[in-house]
């Protein structure tokens, strides 16, 4: 004989919260269209984990829950209350993405989570002598860089460009690339098909 609904519940000691959470992060990527590889790009936290969490198999801890908050765009305090989303979205200038990728630079991640892959928005900060080396994005990929202050250089494959305050040079982002900086520096980096 299987065993009743009310017996599995009795085994299964999650709670109603918990059932909640998973859902509502699993209705987060869902709604923002990434897949569960996006948000662990996004958020630092394992693909494995994500997933893990959405089914409801494992329970985040709050460093973990908030990675994928701020990386969904979800309201860390709302996240169980249903809250509608506002009709301006807002991210604080203290809540958005920063990574440190390379000794020198800052990047704090401007655009929406589901922009990934599509049109992303940086603001890099560099200190003098800072650069910024990529790898080849994928193929068509291209970079819209606008310095606020400083001077940087740019390096996209053998062509190379110095900019100053107001400058804004596009080039192929799917080839190596550079961005360095002479002085301390700041500048916006739009990505078109990463």
């Amino acid at each position: 004989m299987a065993p009743s609904q009310a017996t599995i519940a009795a085994m299964n000691p999650r709670s109603d919260i918990h059932d909640r959470l998973a859902a509502s992060l699993r209705e987060a990527r869902k709604t923002r269209g990434l897949s569960l590889d996006a948000v662990a790009k996004l958020s630092g936290v394992s693909r494995s984990m994500v997933s893990q969490i959405e089914r409801g198999e494992s329970s985040p801890t709050v460093a973990t829950l908030w990675n994928l908050t701020q990386a969904l765009q979800v309201d860390f305090a709302g996240l169980l209350e249903g809250r509608p989303t506002p009709g301006i979205e807002v991210t604080r200038a203290a809540a958005a993405p920063v990574i440190a990728r390379s000794p020198g630079t800052r990047i704090r991640i401007l655009s929406p989570a589901e922009a990934v892959g599509e049109h992303e928005v940086y603001d890099l900060a560099f200190d003098a002598g800072a650069a910024m080396i990529s790898d080849p994005h994928s193929a068509g990929c291209r970079e819209h860089l606008t310095v606020i202050e400083g001077e940087v250089t740019v390096t996209s494959g053998d062509d190379e460009e110095h900019l100053g305050p107001g400058d804004t040079a596009r080039y192929a982002a799917d080839r190596p690339h550079r961005i360095s900086a002479t002085a301390k520096a700041r500048a916006i980096l739009i990505v078109q098909g990463s």
